[in-house]
């Protein structure tokens, strides 16, 4: 995704709803000069792309994001780490470079994906961790 039309998706991401092309340009154009046209084209290559959905209103669209930024950095984390040669290297790269703040999310996320831990059984009179008697 261009320099453009991440700043389109940031204002469709942050908003959460359809958006119609003149919202996007009045945001915009409180950072930089910028073209309904223009707008309206990094929208419609957005859509073409699928990351937005678009619904007619009239003679024009709204448009809505089809998934989240999250979804997005994941796809892109993802995309780069299966083109390495060796994923383990960029893996231990890609920690290297994060901050103690990211080192802590990682953790969160992943103990969100494995879920709850399971407790051990119950270890009975004589038995011995793994099964089987003393």
């Amino acid at each position: 995704m261009g320099e453009l039309e991440d700043a389109v998706m940031t204002r469709v991401w942050k908003w959460n709803r359809p958006v119609t092309v003149r919202e996007v340009l009045e945001d915009l154009q409180q950072e930089r000069s910028i073209a309904y046209t223009t707008v309206m084209t990094v929208l419609d290559n957005l859509h073409q792309k699928g990351w937005v959905r678009r619904e007619s209103e009239g003679r024009a669209y709204r448009y809505e994001a089809v998934s989240t930024r999250a979804a997005y950095a994941a796809a892109l984390m993802n995309d780069a780490w299966s083109q390495s040669d060796n994923p383990a290297a960029a893996l231990v790269a890609f920690f290297g470079m994060m901050s103690e703040e990211q080192r802590q999310a990682l953790a969160d996320a992943i103990r969100i994906v494995q879920g709850p831990e399971t407790p051990a059984p119950a270890q009975g009179p004589g038995e011995v961790p793994g099964g089987g008697e003393r």
